[in-house]
């Protein structure tokens, strides 16, 4: 099975043979399927010129928000919006938060959703208190305790942290401990989706939730979402004319109009290329009957193997594991170690693809790859 896995990326593996691709929780090999879809989005605006946007809008949107809907187990797919970044939609969530609001989130938020919190702090028009994630084992009832409090206009935690791999167990919990119902609650799911198996009914109705399809949806850029809660935030400020697309005929006079569902959050123009590699992967899913909790399980076997060669070979051993093994984590290994960046300019240059950020090297896993990838990783790590 595994083995037939890795042949549906044959282009991305195929493009230099002896290369290994340890970066999945970055940037995810896209399987060969993505190739055909691409073309095809260029095939359809040739076709369809300017009259591709209602296939855009009538077709391939409603696919792609009925494998989202799948995947977090939602009751209605309409609350799915798209847009090029998670960034773009999180700042259209603030926008619509009352002036200098109070945002209740962790230390260890990704880069976008940090910078862009520092900076409104800067400007004097955000008031944000900061969680720390450690120590892991307190960190779900200390966040509760801080969202039951209440107090904020948004709450944002990351279902998987992108500076650890440190996951939530139960981030539906965390959700349901904000006490205010008029409290956005948005959780960034962009390093879990579709690597760890969840789900959202539960609170569907209460809380955001976004991603993309840059790592494990296996996508490439540009297909990330937006899950809005009917009710909530029901016009934001910043808006683009896609927020209300069935209306542009019509005469543009009263009230900005707002689209229904998820769609009000919609900007403007956008390249619909990615939604076709997006539905293309997920099509392939489910002919192959390839689950979130298949995928987890081959994730799990080759991480276990890593750490096996790891003991068994001394691999890296100055390097300190976060979060310690037996805590819950996500698809990637973050290896803490002041020589970490020389550690991934020497991986890159013996053809590993990995990434680091500071002082941690992080290593992911993938459909894309066997225990053999693991023992060939290993292999090139001894030098170090």
């Amino acid at each position: 099975m595994t083995a037939s896995w890795k042949s549906r990326f044959s282009r991305f593996i195929g493009a230099q043979p002896d290369r290994l691709l340890f970066a999945a929780h970055s940037h995810h090999p896209w399987p060969d399927v993505t190739f055909e879809a691409q073309q095809q989005a260029w095939l359809d605006a040739a076709r369809y010129a300017d009259t591709k946007w209602d296939r855009v809008f009538g077709e391939l949107i409603p696919r792609a928000q009925a494998h989202v809907a799948r995947l977090l187990r939602l009751p209605d797919a309409a609350t799915i919006c798209f847009a090029p970044s998670t960034h773009e939609l999180v700042v259209r969530l603030l926008s619509a938060l009352p002036a200098n609001p109070r945002v209740l989130t962790t230390d260890s938020e990704f880069h976008s959703f940090a910078r862009q919190m520092k900076r409104l702090e800067e400007a004097n028009a955000a008031r944000v208190d900061r969680v720390p994630v450690a120590p892991y084992e307190t960190f779900a009832a200390r966040f509760k305790a801080a969202a039951a409090r209440g107090g904020h206009d948004l709450v944002c935690f990351s279902h998987c942290f992108y500076n650890t791999g440190f996951l939530v167990e139960d981030p539906v919990a965390l959700v349901e401990a904000v006490a205010d119902p008029q409290t956005c609650v948005l959780v960034d799911g962009y390093h879990s989706f579709m690597a760890v198996p969840i789900d959202f009914s539960r609170v569907a109705h209460r809380a955001f939730y976004t991603a993309g399809g840059y790592k494990y949806a296996m996508t490439g850029e540009g297909a990330c979402f937006l899950h809005c809660p009917p009710g909530v935030a029901e016009r934001p400020v910043n808006t683009g004319w896609f927020a209300s697309f069935g209306t542009l005929t019509a005469a543009q006079a009263g009230a900005v109009p707002y689209a229904q569902g998820g769609q009000r959050f919609m900007g403007g123009t956008f390249d619909p290329a990615p939604l076709y590699r997006f539905n293309a992967v997920q099509q392939w899913l489910l002919e192959d009957g390839i689950t979130v909790e298949a995928i987890r399980a081959h994730v799990l076997r080759l991480q276990a193997r890593f750490l096996e060669l790891r003991d068994r070979d001394g691999l890296l051993p100055d390097a300190e594991l976060v979060p310690p093994a037996g805590t819950p984590r996500g698809n990637f290994f973050v290896l803490r170690h002041a020589r970490a960046r020389a550690w991934h300019g020497a991986l890159l240059a013996a053809g590993v693809m990995t990434d680091c950020r500071d002082d941690r090297l992080r290593i992911g896993f993938g459909l894309h790859q066997d225990e053999g990838d693991v023992d060939a990783l290993a292999l090139r790590l001894l030098p170090l």
